[in-house]
């Protein structure tokens, strides 16, 4: 059996997967923990995110949105109306699609720092 490399609990967090065994499912509903992993047993009872995910998110966003909103002025120069149909949905996408992955690797990385590089093995 082939060593684990580094980043496969910071992918399996990406994914949604257990940090420690990378197949279990990490999340009970669209962003709650589940209490432990149903395949390794792995408790995630201690596990907590807090902020990190949504600051993450919010300039990961930010920085998209404005960006191609202010090309967007500057090549285009559409009417208020357009900017309004097309940034804030964009926006809400964007936060919602990656919130998920950004707690799941926040939570990866929180694993691998407390239990000393190793992660759960």
């Amino acid at each position: 059996m082939r060593a684990p490399s580094a980043l496969e609990p910071f992918l399996a967090g990406l994914r949604g997967r257990c940090p420690a065994c990378g197949l279990g499912p990490l999340f009970a509903g669209f962003l709650k923990l589940r209490p432990a992993c149903p395949r390794c047993g792995y408790s995630f009872a201690d596990v907590d995110s807090g902020d990190g995910p949504a600051v993450f998110v919010i300039m990961i966003v930010g920085f998209i949105i404005v960006f191609g909103a202010l090309i967007t002025e500057i090549a285009y120069d559409p009417p208020v109306w357009v900017d309004l149909i097309i940034w804030p949905p964009l926006g809400a996408g964007l936060c919602l699609g990656l919130l998920r992955p950004m707690k799941g690797l926040m939570i990866a990385a929180q694993i691998r720092n407390r239990d000393g590089g190793t992660s759960g093995s």
